[in-house]
């Protein structure tokens, strides 16, 4: 893993030790480094105290490569703060970021609410159709119902004036 560090001289024995300051996570992507122990190296005495350094450290702690940071840090600069990002620049547009997330969690919520309540509705509108349809088929059946009903009462009605007339020459 490559990490920022800085050369750190120690005593009368001039150790030499590289102070870990950020690691690379991927790509442009880096993580400060909590406070650890200086890692004591010999390969950093060819840099100077204060020194910013990139080194290529396994995650054993040994030392695969160490490099000057100067080129690496003109590079950032030119890429990233000559066009105006800065670290406020950048959470306010992480802050807008977050706002802009909230909000499409927010529509899609409410999106959400409104499809179960359409969904419900239309359920509402399928049972009421169906029992349109039972009560339409329902009063078909009493249609045909009267209309036999009426028929019958018309065929009794002629039988009836049959008899009275009947009768009525019988009496006479």
């Amino acid at each position: 893993m490559i990490y920022l560090a800085q050369v750190q001289k120690k005593g009368f024995l001039g150790k030499t030790g590289l102070r870990l300051l950020a690691c690379q996570k991927s790509g442009e992507i880096w993580a400060l480094v909590s406070e650890t122990d200086p890692i004591v190296t010999t390969e950093a005495n060819a840099f100077g105290e204060g020194i910013l350094v990139l080194a290529d450290i396994t995650t054993g702690g040994q030392i695969r490569t160490i490099n000057e940071a100067t080129e690496w840090a003109i590079k950032l600069v030119q890429q990233y703060l000559t066009k105006g990002l800065t670290p406020e620049f950048l959470q306010d547009q992480a802050d807008e970021i977050e706002q802009w997330r909230q909000s499409l969690t927010l529509q899609s919520q409410e999106l959400s609410r409104r499809a179960l309540e359409l969904e419900a509705r239309r359920d509402q509108l399928q049972a009421l159709e169906e029992k349109l349809k039972k009560e339409q088929h329902r009063l078909e059946i009493l249609a045909q119902k009267l209309e036999v009903s009426a028929e019958d009462s018309s065929d009794k009605n002629e039988e009836i004036e049959e008899k009275i007339e009947v009768d009525k020459i019988e009496d006479l």
